[in-house]
């Protein structure tokens, strides 16, 4: 393939213009297709902002393209969990056995226009908005696209799906039969509320993840530059205490007023927050192949989108994106290589995050606020200092690593087995000196 021959990247949001930094750094002609209105001049949709919580694979990736620093610079740090319970005081949970280490919160519109204008910026990255994808046909790499006036015909020698869990790519090669996917949805959805700066200030302490767990459903709150925070109700869809149960502004207040009780003071927009903005869904794609005669290929959320409970989704499609790069390089860009070797490496991982995310979920809405998981966080730091760079937990290797998440899975099974054995020849060299002692009293 020659330089000059163009990639097509359909979508462009977070995966699809890191992609075409990166594609674009390697000497390609990139056309960046997205159905939407250039975000940098449109209206932000209402309820749909969702905060990301960047951690070291997404900023792996936004080094390797000089944007880390700039990025960085309106992002918030938090470096643990805030848990609200019902009654009594807020505990503090560190995300890192030393306590430095934070995830990052950051706007997704503020990373999706910084990302955008990069590629923006590269030459031979031209960006055509207002094109949804109707039609790809995946041996020749024909596409067609509605555009505001008319349909448009395009054609690339690559095209490479990056346009999220709804991929207008996926449903195409769907469509010819040249793909299988499965689509596993929670009994869930998420809803966004925003807490306003408080007499200038945050109204909480913005160095946290804040979490208000309620076995069943939870909700969270992430820090905004302009001391705002953005919470998220995730709630289950149907049933009492669920979206579909509450819909007068006396029953929401009720609500609240009942299940969190501190959010009422900061919340002055709550019920008119809570009417209009719309009900997210929540699930796991998964599809294979993800990728065609290694002329079309998916990433991101377009391949393996999951649910948001370990803040791994972005990250997740930024770590694909470095990845692809590297088949690239060991391929020497022959995509027909290149593609069916990024599968490969990536779905057993893309597998293991999307598990850990479903049972990060249950951990937040459950645990957290249990004595017992707190006292077993208490355990798993001090195994940490006592055993550095051996005992590492499953937060620490997710966020603050780039180890694979398959090798993070493995590990940390490896160390609860280490553990559990340890734990059984304590308890045997207990019992055994029990019963010595037990002995000496009866010949005594």
């Amino acid at each position: 393939m020659s330089e000059r021959d163009e990639i097509a990247v359909v979508g462009a949001g977070l995966a699809g213009c890191l992609l075409a930094c990166f594609l674009a750094r390697r000497g390609y002609p990139v056309a960046l297709y997205e159905r939407r209105p250039d975000p940098r001049t449109g209206k932000v949709e209402r309820g749909r902002s969702i905060n990301l919580a960047l951690s070291e694979r997404g900023l792996d990736a936004l080094r390797r393209i000089g944007l880390d620093e700039q990025v960085m610079a309106d992002a918030l740090p938090m470096r643990g969990r805030m848990i609200h319970p019902v009654e009594g005081e807020q505990q503090f949970q560190s995300y890192s056995v030393s306590g430095d280490r934070a995830i990052n919160s950051i706007s997704r519109g503020a990373l999706n226009n910084a990302l955008l204008t990069a590629a923006d910026a590269l030459p031979g990255v031209r960006i055509a908005f207002d094109h949804r994808l109707v039609g790809l046909d995946p041996t020749t790499g024909d596409m067609t696209f509605e555009t505001p006036q008319g349909k448009v015909a395009a054609s690339a020698s690559v095209v490479l799906g990056a346009d999220g869990a709804g991929s207008a790519v996926r449903g195409q090669l769907l469509g010819y039969g040249v793909l299988t996917e499965s689509l596993d949805f929670l009994d869930y959805g998420y809803k966004e509320l925003t807490i306003p700066p408080l007499g200038g200030d945050f109204a909480l302490d913005p160095n946290a993840l804040h979490i208000w767990p309620r076995g069943t459903s939870m909700m969270i709150a992430l820090p905004n530059p302009d001391r705002s925070f953005t919470c998220t109700l995730f709630w289950p869809t149907h049933g009492t205490a669920s979206f579909a149960s509450l819909g007068s502004p006396a029953a929401i207040e009720q609500h609240f007023a009942t299940h969190y009780p501190d959010l009422i003071p900061l919340a002055p927009n709550l019920v008119d927050d809570y009417q209009h903005n719309p009900i997210g869904v929540l699930g796991t794609v998964r599809c294979t192949p993800w990728q065609v005669d290694g002329k079309v290929g998916l990433l991101g959320d377009a391949a393996h989108a999951i649910v948001p409970f370990y803040g791994q989704g972005a990250n997740c499609a930024f770590e694909d994106v470095v990845e692809l790069d590297r088949c690239l390089d060991e391929c020497d860009d022959e995509w027909s290589a290149a593609l069916p070797l990024f599968q490969h490496r990536r779905l057993e991982n893309a597998e293991a995050i999307a598990q850990m995310a479903l049972a990060n979920f249950v951990e937040m809405r459950d645990k957290v606020a249990s004595p017992l998981f707190q006292t077993g966080k208490r355990i798993e730091h001090a195994l940490e200092r006592a055993l550095p760079g051996r005992y590492v937990s499953r937060y620490e290797l997710v966020s603050f690593s780039t180890t694979p998440y398959a090798e993070v899975r493995r590990r940390v099974r490896r160390q609860h087995q280490a553990l559990g054995a340890v734990a059984v020849g304590a308890a045997a060299l207990l019992a055994g000196a029990i019963g010595a002692v037990i002995r000496r009293g009866r010949r005594g």
